[in-house]
């Protein structure tokens, strides 16, 4: 397990898949992924994603509880490349009663330093919607960078958005 100060990380397990149905069919918890998850998902695509998260070699995923062991989303990295040290880094917040509440950001910072100073990983990316500004906050406060932005990358509910393209490096890592 990773402790950050209000965050516990664990790795997933496959009782996990029953809170990710819940929350991977939430249109408000789906709004902001940018992971694929359009129309919500399946017992079976789910435990599909499971398997290939547990199984890939490239692939680092978390369980982010609370304070009391109450699981309220995921964290973790994807296309991991260990020859050039980086990875794409990927996180959900699937209880909305925890959303704007630092939960997010403690779960970035916790993980952001265990992918640098125990993966040895030296650089971190992610996407996100550009209408995603509680994410973005949540990014910049760990020390996020905007790198660039794909314009009108995105169709979602009948309008185009662009997606920000964000990172961080490993000497940018906050003190």
């Amino acid at each position: 397990m990773i402790r950050g100060e209000r965050v516990i990380l664990r790795p997933v397990r496959p009782e996990d898949i029953n809170r990710w149905m819940i929350w991977f069919n939430d249109p408000e918890v789906i709004a902001h992924l940018s992971g694929g998850v359009i129309y919500g998902a399946t017992r079976e695509q789910e435990q599909e994603f499971y398997h290939q998260i547990t199984h890939l070699p490239n692939n680092k995923i978390f369980t982010i509880m609370d304070e009391n062991g109450r699981q309220i989303g995921n964290i973790g990295t994807h296309n991991i490349n260990w020859e050039w040290r980086n990875a794409t880094l990927g996180i959900v917040i699937g209880e909305k009663d925890y959303w704007g509440r630092g939960y997010g950001t403690d779960a970035m910072k916790t993980f952001i330093n265990f992918a640098f100073n125990m993966m040895n990983l030296r650089r971190l990316s992610l996407d996100v919607f550009a209408d995603n500004k509680r994410g973005i906050r949540c990014y910049e406060k760990a020390g996020f960078v905007v790198e660039g932005i794909k314009r009108q990358e995105r169709y979602y509910n009948g309008k185009y958005s662009d997606v920000v393209i964000m990172g961080i490096l490993k000497e940018e890592l906050p003190e």
